[in-house]
């Protein structure tokens, strides 16, 4: 483990530095800018899916990866990201991780050209390294703005300046299908990255002159180790939940995998409570809260975008929607958002978290219902109604749960704290994809042949197995007859159900874990602002 020296003699144990006077408010715009452009990214890259597909000839597993890369890459890092921030200032870890999410971005856009200079890199493998490398920075920028908004806030106002947070943050990602429409459609796949760059610098420029900085004074080496054993423990999880339906899940390769998991993971929580410093410090989970939080924070992103990585291909694929009219689709959910995520701060104060967070998983349970119910041929309305559900479902619990862990927390802890919060979306994102998407592919091995009928007798192996990776799209193979493409249309409207409906299930369970959480404390003493 490497030692890091503090900048600044430690004035008392536990202490927090932070900058004097500004306006909080004038901080949660500077640290939203930074972010939207991470929050876009999380949601425009389905819209961009098909045609990054059909531009460099992709695979389902490859498409996997180019958003769990992303995510996991997010997961790993973003404690640890948290504790670089508590240490060298969370405003310094926010603007490089701004300035590197923007520079990789317009690498992703260029990764074609890059791997044509790379020997022996393919355009996806570079995609996907690169859409790594965003990630990494994607989770420097994210628990620091977690920590700059808890500091600036008093306690008493940490409920509204949440529900703004997510305002701005729910509009972003609701929006990102919109923004990849019109430029995907417009332009090319590659612009909703380079989108990223202008974002960037204004991000830049307004957190240089609004925010002032703040840390922790009590941290003074980063666990090596122990980001070591997590990074390995998740990559073995997500790697065998995308590879187990190609390899069989009872092949020795997933169980070889599914070992390794359990023994990093082991060793990791064992490391964690004897290390001097840990990356994850058990006594944080002592507060029953911020455990109950962070389960609630993984299994919603779980069921949200593991169930939602599949829309882009039922609305352009099955349904023949162009880009933007996809994006269009998704427009209730945009809307929602706006007026969802402040009234949901406003509730979670009134009502208290219980009442609010399990009235949203419910919604949103039957939100993912509805939409297990789509047809082929559904109307704007049809489709709509289940993304305003979404909006109003999901805010009360993202909003909810972030308070719960960043305001229970300790301040000196806010770093971590808001990394586990990410960390936790992340993770149950990435798990969501890789699980929902094994659960689809079964789901398509297993009705295709009924659909094709006594046809599938006469469809050699090679192309029936070519036709379900064509299904996973949504799309079937040019030159077929019309019974062919209806039958891949039709499997994959059975997986696409099925998934929504174990993120039904996933939803309902959740509910139930939100009657043993509570409010995240007040801040003790003067309020400490970061302006």
């Amino acid at each position: 483990m490497a030692n890091a020296k503090a900048v600044d003699a430690p004035p008392s144990p536990g202490s927090v530095k932070t900058g004097t006077g500004g306006n909080p408010w004038l901080v949660l715009l500077a640290v939203s800018l930074g972010v939207i452009m991470v929050m876009l990214d999380g949601t425009v890259v389905g819209i961009a899916n098909p045609s990054i597909q059909a531009d460099l000839k992709a695979s389902l597993s490859d498409l996997q990866w180019v958003t769990s890369g992303y995510l996991l890459a997010l997961a790993v890092f973003l404690i640890t990201a948290g504790k670089l921030g508590d240490l060298f200032g969370h405003k310094r870890v926010f603007l490089i991780g701004v300035g590197g999410f923007a520079l990789s971005s317009v690498g992703i856009g260029f990764s074609a050209e890059l791997a044509d200079v790379i020997p022996g890199v393919t355009p996806v493998g570079a995609l996907i390294g690169l859409r790594v490398l965003q990630g990494l920075f994607g989770a420097l920028l994210q628990p620091a703005a977690l920590a700059l908004l808890r500091t600036a806030f008093p306690g008493e106002k940490l409920n509204q300046a949440m529900g703004a947070w997510g305002a701005i943050i729910g509009l972003s990602s609701a929006a990102g299908p919109i923004v990849g429409g019109v430029l995907v459609e417009q332009a090319s796949w590659q612009t909703v990255f380079f989108i990223n760059a202008p974002v960037g610098i204004v991000a830049l420029i307004m957190g240089t002159l609004l925010i002032k900085d703040s840390r922790a004074q009590t941290l003074a080496r980063i666990d090596w180790l122990g980001v070591l054993l997590l990074s390995g423990a998740m990559f073995a999880l997500v790697w065998t939940i995308i590879k187990a339906p190609e390899w069989g899940w009872g092949d020795s390769t997933t169980l070889t995998f599914v070992a390794v998991f359990a023994l990093l993971i082991g060793a990791f929580i064992f490391w964690q409570s004897k290390a001097r410093q840990p990356l994850v410090p058990l006594s944080l989970f002592r507060n029953a809260s911020i455990s109950i939080g962070t389960v609630l924070m993984m299994m919603v992103a779980f069921a949200m975008f593991g169930a939602m990585f599949f829309l882009g291909f039922f609305f352009q694929g099955v349904h023949g929607l162009s880009p933007l009219e996809a994006g269009l689709r998704m427009l209730p959910m945009s809307a929602g958002m706006i007026f969802a995520s402040p009234l949901a701060g406003m509730a979670l104060g009134r009502f208290g978290p219980r009442l609010t967070m399990a009235a949203g998983l419910l919604v949103t349970a039957l939100s993912m219902f509805l939409m297990s119910r789509l047809s082929i041929d559904a109307s704007f309305i049809e489709s709509g109604i289940p993304f305003l559900l979404l909006a109003f479902g999901m805010s009360p619990v993202f909003v909810g749960a972030t308070e719960i862990i960043v305001g229970n927390a300790p301040v000196e802890m806010t770093g971590v704290a808001g990394g586990v919060q990410q960390s936790a979306m992340q993770v149950g994102g990435a798990l969501g994809t890789a699980v929902l998407g094994a659960v689809m592919a079964a789901q398509i091995s297993a009705t295709l042949p009924g659909h094709l009928g006594p046809a599938a007798q006469a469809i050699p192996a090679a192309q029936l197995e070519g036709l379900e990776k064509a299904a996973a799209f949504g799309a079937a193979p040019p030159g077929l007859g019309q019974p062919i493409v209806d039958a891949v249309h039709n499997s994959f409207m059975d997986g696409m159900s099925v998934a929504f409906l174990v993120s039904t299930g996933i939803a309902v369970l959740t509910a139930a874990l939100t009657l043993f959480v509570k409010s995240g404390r007040k801040t003790e003493g003067q309020p400490v602002h970061v302006g």
